[in-house]
């Protein structure tokens, strides 16, 4: 009763004693018993710093590079912007270097609180678009609003990430989407986002198809590779009529950045780290320290 007075009720030892008529060494006494029987234990939490954590991460992930920031009350996605525009700089992309964008909600945010300047590249679309309304599928949006961000050129890509093996071909023979589908073969960086597993995204958020739903052990994807744990890629029916940069071109790019703050993909991210279709993280300290509890499970 003293001990949960004290450390839960948060009640003064003078006050405890007075309530169940006592003295205050009586008290002290008795907590200091509690805390030999185990009755109490107390631990002190050694809270990472971001930085460690980003060394961390990119230690046991082998990671080009990295980037963790603490979690911000508001607009967690779009404070990734910053830190994803350092390491942008960091690789000193000159004038005709290809960045290519994927879709999802973290790239919509990082675009919506802006990159920075890198005049005279390129932004290309990773995927083709789909019919749907919300904002985190608007490709060619993305592509535009960073083209204009960082002072370069916009290659949208106008045909559907989905299409019939008939219409794929006719897209692919387009002028248009063959230059934008060309440039994926020169990718100097990506930046792209990790879905979550569909077990616990709702089908109208990722507008999977039936058949991609029905991957087992999916825990994540990009750009609709979908991966296991260990980074395998899993195939799925319909995934050779994509019109998308493929697994194999994405895992070729120099700097290829997976945009994530959310704990729940955890899982996620590590598969598309070791399936190497990104070689770099920008994250927060709850998905930085869910990340490493996760690896630290899973190899126990």
């Amino acid at each position: 009763m003293v001990a949960k007075l004290h450390y839960e009720a948060d009640m003064a030892q003078v006050d405890i004693a007075r309530k169940i008529g006592v003295s205050t060494a009586t008290v002290s006494r008795l907590l200091q018993k509690a805390r030999a029987l185990g009755i109490v234990r107390i631990e002190v939490l050694d809270i990472a710093s971001p930085e460690e954590m980003m060394r961390e991460l990119v230690d046991v992930l082998k990671l080009k590079r990295a980037a963790v920031i603490d979690r911000p009350s508001t607009s967690v996605l779009g404070a990734l912007a910053g830190p994803l525009g350092k390491l942008l700089k960091e690789e000193n992309l000159s004038p005709g270097a290809v960045i290519g964008f994927g879709w999802g909600r973290a790239v919509r945010e990082v675009l919506s609180a802006g990159l920075p300047k890198i005049p005279g590249t390129l932004a290309v679309a990773l995927n083709g678009g789909m019919q749907q309304a919300a904002p985190h599928f608007q490709i060619n949006e993305f592509v535009r609003q960073a083209a204009e961000q960082l002072g370069g050129s916009a290659h949208f890509l106008h045909a559907p990430y989905l299409s019939s093996a008939e219409l794929r071909e006719a897209f692919l023979n387009d002028p248009s989407v063959r230059e934008t589908v060309s440039l994926w073969d020169r990718l100097d960086c990506a930046i792209v986002g990790i879905g979550l597993p569909h077990a616990i995204n709702p089908p109208e958020a990722s507008a999977a198809t039936e058949d991609e739903q029905a991957i087992g052990g999916a825990v994540g994807d990009v750009i609709r590779h979908y991966v296991d744990v260990d980074g395998k890629i899993l195939s799925w029916d319909g995934e050779e009529r994509m019109i998308a940069a493929s697994v194999e071109q994405l895992r070729k790019v120099p700097l290829s950045v997976g945009v994530a703050a959310t704990v729940e993909k955890a899982p996620g991210i590590v598969g598309a780290v070791r399936s190497g279709m990104i070689n770099a993280l920008v994250t927060d300290t709850p998905t930085a320290q869910a990340i490493l509890d996760f690896l630290s499970t899973s190899e126990a």
